[in-house]
């Protein structure tokens, strides 16, 4: 299974940033392309270290913006007013759209585990709250698929509009994570639950594709496992599993409580990069 994602560009930071700044910039965004660029598995952990790592270059960015003359000179002189705003708005939704996903599905998890933990696997009456947590898992499709389009437009534009690098530098980034966070979220209900438009976004079946999707994710672990153990609930072959099942949910309650708490983190710093890049441009 292959993530269709567009190279990350190799660009000269320190002409945009201050050079103190551009060395640590440089750093931490090499270390970001590095662990979501290669074919390696990416954990939750990956993922929550990615989201505060991102958050730190737009800190970077913010920085620049906020005290430095040239920076301002420059996105004023690119006369890309228009595409600054739109992207960060997009960027913006996209990530509090992520961070509502995470939540509903951390809600019915919890759930799930409390009606575990009255009725457990042996009691039939346990197939209606797995019910209700497909149900829930179904009705994500939705918004997954939206966010994929909105990145993939915004994907398409990078590189268009001369827009200050270090700009498209962390825009690209950004991109690139929430569409493996979106990919870590669906999988693997978008291969057994049908959901095409979803597989058609995120999955292209080419040799050209740089990155092997090949892990499931603590999500997938639960969808695969209640899918599995759906046939044998309340018929007596379940108990010995009753323990497995709440350490899989307890696995992702956690990771999704980290991820959760990078994207709170994230949203922040999207939003102060929006308002600065608001003043700067109102007031010009």
């Amino acid at each position: 299974m292959e993530v269709s994602q567009a190279p990350f560009r190799s660009i000269s930071l320190p002409s945009r940033l201050h050079p103190i700044h551009a060395t640590k910039f440089e750093a931490e965004s090499r270390k970001l392309k590095s662990c979501f660029s290669k074919t390696v598995p990416i954990t939750s952990e990956a993922f929550q270290s990615g989201l505060s790592g991102l958050a730190d270059l737009y800190n970077f960015v913010d920085e620049e913006l906020t005290h430095f003359h040239a920076a301002q000179q420059a996105l004023i002189r690119r006369h890309q007013q228009d595409e600054c705003i739109v992207g960060s708005i997009e960027l913006l939704d996209s990530c509090n759209t992520i961070k509502e996903l995470v939540q509903m599905i951390k809600e019915n998890v919890r759930s799930l585990q409390s009606a575990l933990r009255r009725k457990g696997l042996e009691n039939s009456g346990i197939q209606q709250d797995v019910a209700k947590y497909f149900c829930c898992r179904m009705k994500m499709k939705k918004d997954i698929a939206k966010t994929l389009k909105t990145l993939k437009n915004l994907e398409n534009k990078t590189g268009e509009g001369n827009f200050i690098s270090a700009f498209e530098e962390v825009r690209g980034i950004t991109i690139v994570i929430f569409k493996c966070l979106l990919m870590f979220l669906s999988w693997p209900m978008a291969k057994h639950g049908g959901w095409n438009l979803v597989e058609k976004l995120m999955i292209k079946k080419s040799a050209g594709s740089s990155r092997e999707f090949n892990m499931i994710s603590e999500v997938g672990s639960v969808d695969v496992a209640l899918n599995s153990l759906q046939g044998r609930i309340g018929n007596g072959g379940a108990r010995v599993l009753d323990a497995q099942m709440m350490q899989r949910l307890k696995n992702l309650d956690s990771c999704l409580e980290g991820i959760e708490a990078g994207l709170e983190r994230l949203f922040r710093h999207l939003l102060r990069n929006r308002v600065a890049l608001l003043n700067i441009l109102t007031d010009h």
